[in-house]
């Protein structure tokens, strides 16, 4: 797994990491990575621009109607 080194982390900043983690209970190490990935998950497309993109990929696409396959499965 990759490994990351953060140095010139301000004094203040790196103080309410501990605290943190403190509250927390967690390692400052963890504290940070947990914080880190809800950075990056928080930067990604919306759940809701990913489905607009994938309604756009497959538009014109012939699809199958659920609805009617459910109904059709319950009247056997």
């Amino acid at each position: 797994m990759p490994s990351l080194s953060l140095r010139g982390i301000p004094q203040d900043v790196y103080d309410g990491l501990r605290s943190l983690a403190e509250q927390n209970h967690r390692s400052m190490q963890e504290q940070a990575r947990l914080l880190l990935e809800r950075e990056v998950r928080l930067n990604r497309p919306a759940a809701m621009e990913r489905a607009r993109r994938w309604r756009q990929r497959l538009r014109g696409r012939p699809m199958p109607n659920v609805l009617d396959d459910l109904r059709a499965d319950r009247e056997r």
